[in-house]
């Protein structure tokens, strides 16, 4: 499935294996500053020059930032679920860098699907999301777990 998807998705609609990629987005040096001033001022996030001499070796998004943009992208294009996104908990890694001039898109997968035993009317769907550049790196993995509508009885 993709951003063409028409309906939105109940729990009961998702099936583990079930695939969504997301639009893309251009982070550029500008968004990655301002970003970085108003949430996470460090020099690798702020100062070209001062970032070559950390680990990063250059300007490099915050892996904040990153997680933000896959949230947008997830919302917008990536994961048509009933009531939205609503996080119950997860596990968040970023293994490169996000750069100035990335092309970031999310590649996401159901791994379970957990209805609720106390709740009937919802349940949690763990899905993992990728953030991947223009190069095919992947820049950031999220694990989340989701919680879902379900579909009413008839």
């Amino acid at each position: 499935m993709n951003s063409s998807t028409p309906a939105r998705l109940f729990l009961d609609d998702l099936y583990v294996g079930q695939r969504f990629t997301s639009a893309t987005h251009i982070i550029d040096e500008a968004q990655i500053k301002a970003f970085a001033m108003q949430f996470d001022p460090q020099p690798f996030h702020l100062d070209e020059a001062k970032a070559r001499d950390t680990l990063f070796k250059g300007l490099a998004a915050s892996g904040w930032h990153t997680a933000a943009i896959t949230m947008r992208l997830n919302v917008e294009t990536g994961l048509p679920f009933a009531g939205g996104l609503i996080g119950a908990g997860g596990e968040i890694n970023w293994p490169a860098p996000t750069r100035p001039g990335d092309t970031l898109h999310v590649e996401s997968e159901v791994v379970e699907i957990i209805p609720s035993r106390s709740k009937p009317d919802r349940g949690i769907a763990v899905v993992v999301s990728s953030t991947i550049n223009q190069r095919g790196e992947v820049v950031q993995n999220l694990k989340a777990k989701l919680v879902l509508k379900r579909k009413a009885a008839d």
